[in-house]
């Protein structure tokens, strides 16, 4: 036994608080059987004589008929409670002739801790490890426990579905990332956790919370017809919350207990490389959300999915540890095993997973397509960044097309009528009168259409004034610019102090991710429900500099983490307008500083996004204006569609709807950025921490962002065509769209 004192308490502490829950279902069952209790007694009384009369006659019937309706509710709650699919992450399943290796760590690693291994591997492309449970039915056929020689018989029977152990579950860019030995540091405290979840009173205690959180996502489901099934689902609904709510308090305290008892337990394996480990916790959750938000996202709106995500991190931390100089103490590492090379096709690994991340976060089909396929990194630039660019400035030339702009100006020469950046700069260019603060509530002056090239009102309507545009305008997503920087978390505290073991991508500072208390099941130690997966908010005008393409590439990541928020649950038809009318004042406090034509531009591409969005949801397409390539299917594991419910993708979005202005904003510097491209020479790139990139003869270009910034907000083109007569940019020569 390689406990300690303070694991003793901590089982028996979860233990009490198992009690407790149970306690509380006990409760229920007899509260549910009292009045049929009662009915019995006044039966029995009556036939034995005892219990006779006209009252007691009528107590008999009222007691017998209230205890049928009770049973009968009781019934019912039993049997959603029963038949309710618990949530379940879903994952890439790792099997054990594919990571020989792995499988052999754990169990060794189990085997000093004195625990049961677990039963199965699985990957996630999140920062974090956990133990979940998958012993329900809903959940497929549980994976054959490892027995010792002699221990059953052939054609003896077989183990019982609650007898499986939990599945370890393991975020990929741990494997990528770690060296072999700050993995297996890592995972010691995960594991450590099948000891106390093999408790039949924690394991009871633990089915009862997950079938009444499951039973609680069935009854709030919407789709109900009639007063009745209503009726009927909001009653269970009430008596299921009633339970969880009983049960909360006890529920999170068992979890800590079970957390504290693992972390004890841990102590005694790699506790000194473990607090080194975890410092590459903090970096590889900070590396996989500065390439998920910067990188991928942008290539998942235009139909792409990056096949190698995991190799993306390496590139991504490495360079992480440049600009923070500390490549010195990173190049010591690289010298030992990294922990990827445990599975015997690590390419296919992390092209499986790549593909479930695009699924999570994005909502992407489950395979390729012709308007999914995958992307490797060297083609990235040309295939994302490039056509990315393009395909924003022909939205922008498009919106302006119906805003009734020329496309020459009188001064240009003949033969320049095309898509050029000058249109883009005259419209934005805001005279002295009228770049005051009220600015914004003058109609802008419309310049008088070209008969031969406006296009035809009837055709193409003004997305400003159309119906609808107002109330779509905040919920229109931009398709070039990556979400918010993130922070690096800090090096955080091995596990033992504060319970959290099982959780082990995130620091004691990025607390927030996570609820406070499992009150709905067991977050901890036996599986994480999905709504406490992190998401990244967009950042506020102050850091869109820093996100642009032409922002400065050599300062570390933001210092400040963006509160993450869980997806809420669609407004109802009554609330639909109250909702409309927020975003409608938040967007027009957003557009309050910009220019009177800057703020009508914003509003029309906002409009154009959400009905390209629209349209693409209709018909089925992943993104609009998305390029066409030959599918190509993936080999290899995928995830299993047991764990699927393809009605809820994409599962965890990685950023709210793009402002007005930040839309403006990326639109114009893709303008200027396929100016560059067509004019002087310069070519798309990729950052792997702050994703497209413009590039003049391979050194990223700089100053950008402010001068967009600047016309933007002001009108002034001065700073902008400053900037591009010093690269030698044209903006009167038309440039190549989509």
């Amino acid at each position: 036994m390689t406990g300690t004192g303070g694991e003793e308490m901590g089982v028996q502490a979860a233990r009490s608080r198992a009690l407790a829950v149970l306690r509380v279902r006990s409760r229920a069952l007899a509260v549910a059987l009292l009045p049929a209790a009662a009915a019995v007694i006044l039966l029995a009384g009556g036939a034995t004589g005892h219990l006779t009369g006209g009252v007691w006659d009528a107590l008999r019937w009222v007691v017998s008929v209230l205890a049928l309706l009770v049973l009968a509710a009781a019934a019912a709650v039993a049997l959603v409670v029963a038949r309710a699919r618990p949530a379940v992450t879903p994952t890439v399943t790792v099997d054990e002739e594919s990571a020989p290796d792995l499988y052999g760590m754990v169990r060794d690693l189990a085997d000093r801790l004195d625990v049961p291994a677990p039963s199965a591997i699985a990957l996630t492309p999140d920062c974090d490890s956990w133990l979940e449970d998958r012993t329900h039915p809903a959940h497929g056929r549980p994976p054959p426990a490892a027995e010792p020689d002699g221990a059953t018989l052939p054609g003896g029977p077989a183990p019982r579905r609650g007898d499986a152990a939990p599945v370890l579950v393991i975020g990929s860019p741990f494997l990528w990332w770690m060296r072999v030995g700050e993995l297996r540091a890592v995972l010691a405290p995960v594991v450590a956790g099948t000891g106390p979840s093999a408790h039949p009173d924690i394991a009871a205690a633990r089915r009862f919370i997950r079938g009444l959180d499951a039973a609680a996502a069935v009854v709030s489901a919407g789709g109900r017809r009639g007063p009745l099934s209503r009726a009927v689902h909001g009653g269970l609904g009430r008596v299921v919350r009633l339970l969880l709510r009983g049960c909360r308090v006890h529920a999170a305290e068992m979890e800590r207990g079970v957390a504290w008892a693992a972390a004890e337990r841990a102590q005694a394996v790699d506790y000194g490389v473990r607090i080194v480990a975890q410092e590459q916790v903090g970096l590889a959750y900070a590396g996989w959300d500065r390439l998920l938000t910067r990188v991928a996202l942008p290539a998942w709106r235009m139909g792409r999915w990056p096949a190698r995500l995991d190799v993306g991190v390496v590139a991504a931390l490495t360079e992480l540890s440049r600009r923070d100089r500390l490549a010195e103490g990173f190049a010591s590492r690289l010298g030992e095993r990294p922990a990827c090379d445990l599975l015997e096709e690590p390419g296919a690994m992390d092209e499986a997973v790549s593909l479930l991340a695009a699924r999570l976060f994005h909502g992407g089909p489950s395979g390729a397509s012709p308007d999914w396929s995958p992307v490797g990194w060297d083609d990235y630039p040309e295939e994302v960044v490039d056509r990315t660019w393009r395909t924003d400035a022909a939205r922008l030339h498009r919106v302006l097309d119906a805003l009734g702009v020329r496309r020459a100006a009188g001064h240009t020469a003949p033969g320049t009528g095309g898509p050029t950046l000058a249109r883009v700069l005259d419209h934005l260019t805001t005279a002295a009168d009228e770049a005051s603060p009220g600015a914004l509530s003058t109609p802008a002056p419309a310049a008088a259409p070209d008969p031969a090239e406006a296009p035809n009102p009837a055709a193409a309507p003004d997305p400003a004034t159309a119906p609808g545009a107002a109330s779509t305008r905040a919920h229109a997503a931009e398709p070039v610019e990556p979400a918010g920087r993130a922070e690096p978390p800090g090096s955080a505290e091995p596990a033992g102090g504060d319970g959290s073991v099982t959780r082990t991508g995130s620091p004691a500072d990025a607390a927030p991710h996570r609820p406070p208390a499992p009150a709905h099941g067991d977050h901890d130690t036996h599986g994480g429900h999905l709504a406490t997966h992190p998401h990244v908010a967009q950042p506020d005008a102050a850091h869109l500099e820093a996100d642009l393409p032409g922002g400065d590439s050599d300062d570390p990541p933001g210092h400040r983490r963006a509160t993450p928020a869980t997806p809420a649950a669609a407004p109802t038809p009554a609330a639909a307008p109250a909702v409309d009318e927020a975003d409608d004042e938040a967007d027009d406090d957003d557009l309050a500083g910009t220019t009177a034509r800057g703020a009508a531009l914003a509003a029309g591409l906002s409009a154009q996004l959400a009905r390209e969005e629209a349209e693409a949801s209709v018909t089925g397409a992943v993104a609009p204006d998305a390029p066409p390539a030959a599918a190509a299917p993936t080999a290899g594991p995928a995830p299993d569609p047991a764990l699927w419910d393809d009605r809820a993708l994409p599962l965890l979005p990685l950023q709210p709807p793009r402002t007005g202005r930040e839309i403006l904003t990326a639109h114009v510097t893709a303008m200027v950025c396929c100016a560059a491209m067509d004019t002087a020479g310069a070519v798309p790139g990729l950052d792997w921490l702050d994703g497209p990139s413009l590039l003049f003869d391979g050194v990223r270009a700089a100053d950008l962002a402010p001068s967009v910034l600047t016309l933007v907000e002001t009108g002034d083109p001065g700073p902008l065509r400053t900037w591009m007569t010093e690269l030698g940019i044209r903006p009167e020569k038309p440039v190549r769209l989509v």
